[in-house]
């Protein structure tokens, strides 16, 4: 594997960081004691590959953030996190949980999407269910589609958790909302999204949208904030979605290795152990393959409960020239990666995994989980189980407290949750 950026060992921290040295070592003395007691313990929302055969991104599918998260998220806030509204406001740097295992991730992660971000509009439900479950890894537990992460929100989601060592992930969109207002106390300003964007992505998502590039300096400023915050509330496993959007695969034109130089930076600094990962379809580059701890992506499930082995999904690739919606678990792409996670995806069309699973019966989708979870994981492969996820608009499944969002929750139509469980612990 390369390395990641070869920082220098006496690179000066910024100023915040020495702000927060004082403060992390009381946070860490006192939370130390009561936080992680124990040593154990999706996938792409808007691929929208409607029109994927001329290349061209649709937005015809596309949904605001209202069809899964209410913008007054509602449950029971009565944490220790402060309620003031201060611009620049700064949280403690939580103790550090354990090291990550991917192994564990592998063979008990779960997609949780947007479950520390208010995704489904039952907070409450989704964090007894969390507390229910068998899942040691929360895959996109925080997301950033087209909305900067609300931290104060995350932890206080995160802080009625209450089962030990569960494993955080973030997920750095490929998608921003350019009138978006969000403060970066480092230079005591607000980002500009729309110096964040790619050439020629305006409006790829919808009015006000573009896909960002690492190329963008002030882009790059961002994803350092965000990620230093999260790694800061215990967040361990980051992954960049659709890369290709938001970074040139070709190393030498890439700017992946600074800034996962700056996320290891500081991550090294407070203590933690972390993992990147990206989206990367049918990207088959090895040296920039193995630059991510993990790669990830869907699996083009059939009604049946199967799937395709070659490298590219057949609903899409016919021969060679066809776009290619990779199947990761192919030696093209599985033998040039360091790991691989799988999950049922959501692309934004209809007979997507998550449409196809939602629409089979409680028995098969059991059986269908069962099935995926063993094969995958006895190659080495990490299979998620979907827990909450969002869905198609014209999705006919069971789903969960939104028509746009599936939850695994036994309160909800799917019931999926004590079979997820039952697979999960080995049953």
């Amino acid at each position: 594997m390369i390395p990641y950026f070869h920082y220098h060992p006496e690179r000066q921290k910024r100023s915040y960081r020495k702000r927060y040295f004082f403060g992390a070592s009381i946070a860490l003395l006192f939370l130390g004691s009561t936080y992680y007691l124990f040593p154990i313990s999706f996938f792409d929302k808007q691929q929208t590959v409607a029109t994927v055969q001329s290349g061209d991104t649709s937005v015809q599918d596309s949904a605001t953030l209202s069809d899964w998260v209410s913008n007054d998220p509602s449950f029971d806030t009565s944490t220790d996190i402060s309620d003031e509204n201060a611009e620049d406001e700064e949280f403690p740097v939580l103790s550090p949980p354990p090291a990550p295992s991917m192994d564990l991730m592998k063979k008990r992660g779960c997609v949780a999407d947007g479950f520390l971000s208010g995704y489904g509009d039952d907070i409450n439900s989704s964090i007894a269910m969390i507390n229910r479950s068998q899942c040691y890894y929360l895959h996109r537990a925080l997301e950033t589609w087209l909305k900067p992460p609300d931290f104060k929100l995350a932890r206080k989601i995160k802080a009625k958790v209450t089962k030990p060592n569960t494993v955080y992930g973030m997920f750095i969109a490929e998608a921003i909302d350019t009138k978006e207002e969000y403060w970066y106390p480092q230079e005591n300003r607000y980002f500009n999204f729309s110096e964040m964007c790619r050439p020629g992505s305006k409006n790829a998502w919808g009015e006000h949208t573009c896909k960002p590039t690492l190329a963008s300096e002030e882009y790059r400023k961002y994803v350092e904030y965000i990620t230093e915050q999260a790694m800061n509330m215990g967040v361990q496993s980051f992954m960049f979605g659709q890369v290709f959007y938001q970074d040139a695969t070709d190393i030498d034109d890439s700017f992946m290795l600074e800034v996962m130089g700056e996320m290891h930076s500081h991550a090294d600094f407070i203590g933690l152990k972390i993992f990147i990962g990206a989206q990367t379809n049918d990207i088959d580059n090895e040296q920039y393959l193995r630059l991510f701890d993990y790669i990830e992506g869907g699996i083009g499930l059939a009604a049946d409960g199967s799937v395709e082995d070659g490298p590219c999904f057949s609903r899409w690739w016919k021969q060679e020239g066809d776009w290619c919606w990779a199947l990761l678990w192919n030696s093209r792409f599985a033998d040039k990666a360091n790991n691989v996670f799988l999950h049922l995806d959501w692309s934004g069309t209809l007979g997507d995994d998550m449409d196809t699973f939602t629409k089979m019966d409680k028995d098969m989708r059991t059986v269908t989980l069962k099935n995926l979870h063993s094969r995958f994981t006895s190659q080495g492969f990490g299979f998620l189980m979907p827990m909450l996820a969002t869905l198609h608009k014209d999705d006919i499944g069971c789903r969960g407290p939104k028509k746009r969002f599936y939850s695994a929750s036994r309160k909800y139509t799917c019931q999926d949750e004590d079979a997820i469980n039952a697979i999960l612990s080995g049953g």
